[in-house]
């Protein structure tokens, strides 16, 4: 049995995006991928000894420009 070998070359310009929201378990893919492998982390790097305060942002859209970096 002969097995296909490809290797796709791929360039994405990506010039503004809007991302509703994100938690700690979303995934921001851009492209493809053969597979993605989850991986999970919990780290309390600050002693936080409490809930974070809720955002004043609460609502709110931001959008972040990006620029192309060539």
């Amino acid at each position: 049995m002969t097995q296909l070998h490809w290797t796709i070359h791929q360039q994405i310009t990506i010039n503004m995006i809007k991302i509703g929201s994100m938690s700690n378990s979303s995934i921001l893919q851009i492209g493809t991928a053969g597979t993605i492998q989850s991986r999970a982390e919990l780290a309390n790097s600050g002693k936080f000894t409490g809930p974070a305060p809720v955002p004043i942002t609460q609502g709110k859209t931001t959008t972040v420009p990006l620029v192309n970096p060539r």
